[in-house]
């Protein structure tokens, strides 16, 4: 029996919950290159964007255990482990080294450029992204987030990339510890839980945290997402027996935690990220039945397909943010009047949606041209064939 046999069924709910962190963190990442709009609903939501990134390692936790831990013994024995290695690798790699190439590619043209016009490229300008030759190489192996530079590079979105590049070759520790039952289901969420805890509190950022202890951002968020898993997996049964007003009832507890999170928890990048975060996680958990009503609404065939793209949206945005730096510079000045309004506030609030849409458009292409394409071809490739008699 190989790693990928006997899969459970898809938890349509979660599959959809994935097409909102990447929404939020496009519009985050324009905000923080732009300022914000001083339109407080606007700004605390997309303040806190960053912190959807514990929910999608939250969730990759819950997921790969789901998926694959009734099959912990097999990780230990035989081809499992590297048939397990090769189906994430086919999943992360081939988008992850298409954006680092074309980031490549758009470096060049842009300098080429900028030198047959005597204008500065950003590339090369004061604050300019970082493109050395050594975080290539680091960016290349998936190490580019492991302590090891004191900046992002290259697409600096695939830090997650690296993080969960790592979390996959721990992933076998993570099984075994979610074989305890009850003990491992709260054993995991309070340590993941502490280890944010403690993130937030000692970091210069709040949980804005990248390049430096990244790493253990993710094994954090990743641990409360296995637990979460196993505590799914023992209350499942009960839950299969409640009615689906319960389910709703905990996933509208949940929400109004998130909405007082976000909303009344002050500016993002302090200590009290930790409570904006903990809602985050266990909507994980409420989700996972598959019911209720926030569950149906994460089920709608868009929140599905936006889903099926989510990862290629997230990735894909990098080049976009840093094309928009290339083309402000043909913008008039902020103070130019038309039709007798600041010309930066009127681009304010149309160029950070039309970004939006651009990055699920690119998302749209890359993941079928590229993702889906090649995660078929290296798992065909790379999967053990049959023995022959």
């Amino acid at each position: 029996m190989t790693v990928q046999s006997s899969r459970p069924g898809e938890i349509k709910a979660l599959a959809g919950a994935r097409a909102i962190p990447p929404l939020i963190l496009v519009l985050y990442h324009y905000c923080e290159g732009h300022h914000y709009r001083n339109f407080k609903p606007f700004d605390l939501l997309i303040g806190h964007g960053y912190m959807w990134v514990e929910f999608f390692f939250a969730l990759s936790g819950f997921i790969l255990t789901y998926v694959y831990g009734a099959r912990v013994i097999e990780f230990f024995r035989g081809h499992a482990y590297k048939d397990f290695l090769v189906a994430r690798l086919a999943r992360l790699y081939p988008l992850h080294i298409a954006m680092l190439l074309w980031i490549l590619v758009v470096m060049l043209l842009l300098n080429s450029f900028a030198h047959a016009t005597g204008g500065v490229s950003i590339y090369e300008a004061k604050y300019h992204p970082v493109v050395t030759w050594q975080t290539f190489i680091a960016n290349i192996f998936l190490v580019q987030a492991w302590n090891i530079f004191p900046y992002l590079s290259w697409n600096g979105a695939s830090w997650f990339v690296s993080v969960e590049f790592l979390l996959c070759l721990l992933f076998p520790v993570y099984l075994l510890l979610a074989r305890g039952g009850w003990a491992s289901a709260i054993g995991l969420i309070a340590a993941g839980i502490a280890g944010l805890w403690y993130l937030s509190a000692t970091g210069k950022h709040g949980l804005d945290i990248t390049f430096h202890n990244g790493i253990f951002r993710g094994m954090s968020a990743f641990a409360a997402g296995v637990g979460m898993c196993v505590l799914y997996q023992k209350t499942r049964a009960v839950a299969d027996q409640m009615p689906e007003i319960a389910i709703s009832i905990m996933q509208l507890i949940v929400l109004v935690w998130m909405g007082f999170g976000t909303f009344d928890n002050g500016w993002s990048h302090t200590p009290r990220d930790i409570y904006t975060v903990l809602p985050m996680l266990w909507l994980v958990y409420v989700l996972s039945f598959d019911r209720g009503f926030a569950a149906r609404f994460m089920q709608l065939p868009i929140l599905q397909k936006l889903g099926e793209w989510s990862f290629a949206i997230y990735i894909g945005q990098t080049v976009w943010l840093q094309l928009i730096r290339f083309f402000e510079s043909g913008y008039p000045a902020d103070d130019t009047l038309i039709f007798g309004i600041r010309f930066g506030d009127l681009i304010w609030w149309p160029e950070p949606f039309a970004l939006l849409l651009v990055c699920v458009v690119w998302g749209w292409f890359l993941c079928t041209t590229i993702e889906l394409p090649a995660n078929r071809a290296i798992r065909r490739y790379f999967g053990r064939k049959p023995a022959v008699a």
